[in-house]
């Protein structure tokens, strides 16, 4: 009893499903819209032609650039010792400051060379007088030799004697020289412009001329300098132009390439190559007038090396790649898009340099390309401006995007675009 009634209820419903699927076959308003009824009859139905943007393909120079990866470092780097044994005394600097050339750093405790100057000031007056004395008694002896007063013996002792004084008078003076030179050093300057570091010696320390390490360590930022590498293929070109005394222009870019950080010059290039790695070491220098760049930042760095000029060019927007390859498409005179492959040469940021496949003056589509097939009609309209602006009919014009006339009678009303729901 109970399986009948489960088949009496199995049979019912599938009796009703069937009967709405006739109702709604039979029903006109659910019925598909057909070519007369203002339905799509091809891409983009009733939606009409794709709006896109043109631009026309140019003739123009193309910068050739090689990038490679690189660290700055410092055009000079100092560091700075004690040239005297002593106390240091002070320092003239804060960590971090700029320093310039002869600014005096640190000061060494100067008592002890002031007083070798003075002892040496006054043995050259001791000798100095012993050096007179002796000149005289010389001019007297030679006027008594000619009156055979004394013997040439004692002449020739006293003309000895006097060479003797006049090179300990030479001795004192190179004395007392060295002497002032060890109060000038004394004075710790900083022998070039830059940056000091952290300091590596506090005052009342006592510094020797033979300490291995500094007091302090300069850098200078600018100019600075910066090394990458660029791949050996790439090599022959660059030491071409180094070789004729060109300097080529490079940029350097923060590591992720986003933003220009300084521009400079080529400064000369490594003279081998790592075979481990099969690339070879370059040297920029750059002024580095904002102080953008600083020591072991990892920089990428654009030389450029070669301008090529009157190329086919284009914005790179406007470069396809599919199973076709690398394509763009290509508006003419009747608003129809033609699909047409490419061989493409150098690319940048903006722009792509064609080889083959176009033509100058060419319209290419640089916006609307995701719509896009081959032979699909085209509005092209002007960038910025809306696809579909106040007053446009995308049913007018449009490839299957005629207006369908239904019968009299029928009770239809004309569809909007696209064929949707009557208005």
């Amino acid at each position: 009893m109970k399986r009948g009634l489960i088949w009496v209820v199995f049979l019912l419903i599938i009796a009703a499903v069937t009967g709405y699927a006739v109702w709604h076959a039979g029903d006109p308003a659910s019925a598909p819209k057909g070519p007369g009824g203002g339905g799509g009859g091809g891409r983009g139905g009733g939606l009409g032609p794709v709006p896109v943007v043109v631009t026309k393909v140019t003739r123009s120079s193309v910068p050739v650039y090689l990038n490679g990866l690189g660290n700055v470092s410092p055009y000079y780097t100092v560091t700075v010792k004690s040239r005297v044994d002593g106390q240091l005394m002070k320092v003239g600097f804060k960590e971090g400051d700029l320093v310039q050339e002869g600014q005096v750093l640190a000061e060494i405790d100067p008592r002890p060379y002031q007083v070798q100057l003075d002892m040496a000031e006054a043995t050259l007056a001791r000798d100095q007088s012993l050096f007179a004395n002796a000149r005289v008694d010389l001019a007297r002896y030679q006027g008594l030799v000619k009156l055979n007063a004394i013997p040439t013996q004692q002449l020739d002792t006293q003309t000895a004697l006097v060479a003797q004084y006049d090179a300990t008078v030479k001795q004192d003076l190179a004395t007392i020289e060295n002497a002032k030179l060890q109060l000038v050093y004394a004075k710790v300057t900083a022998p070039i412009t830059g940056v000091v570091g952290l300091r590596l010696v506090d005052p009342g320390n006592i510094v020797h001329a033979s300490d291995n390490g500094g007091m302090i360590t300069i850098t200078q930022l600018q100019p600075i300098s910066a090394l990458f590498t660029i791949p050996e293929d790439s090599l022959p070109q660059v030491a071409q132009k180094v070789r004729a005394g060109i300097h080529l222009p490079v940029d350097a870019y923060n590591r992720d390439s986003s933003k220009k950080l300084a521009s400079g010059t080529l400064l000369t290039m490594d003279n081998q190559i790592d075979s481990t790695t099969g690339t070879s070491k370059l040297k920029a220098v750059f002024e580095n007038k904002d102080n953008l760049l600083f020591p072991q930042q990892l920089v990428t760095i654009s030389v450029l090396v070669d301008t090529l000029t009157n190329q086919l060019v284009v914005p790179s927007v406007a470069v396809q790649n599919g199973q076709q390859g690398t394509f763009v498409y290509v508006v003419d005179d009747d608003s129809t898009v033609h699909l047409k492959t490419v061989q493409v040469g150098i690319t940048t940021a903006t722009s792509a340099d064609i080889l083959s496949g176009i033509s100058d003056g060419d319209r290419v589509v640089v916006d609307g390309t995701d719509r896009l097939v081959e032979g699909a009609a085209v509005r092209v309209r002007k960038a910025g401006e809306m696809e579909n602006p106040p007053g446009f009919d995308p049913t007018k014009g449009g490839r299957g995007g005629k207006k369908g006339k239904g019968k009299k009678g029928d009770g239809q009303s004309k569809q909007g675009p696209g064929g949707g729901a009557p208005k």
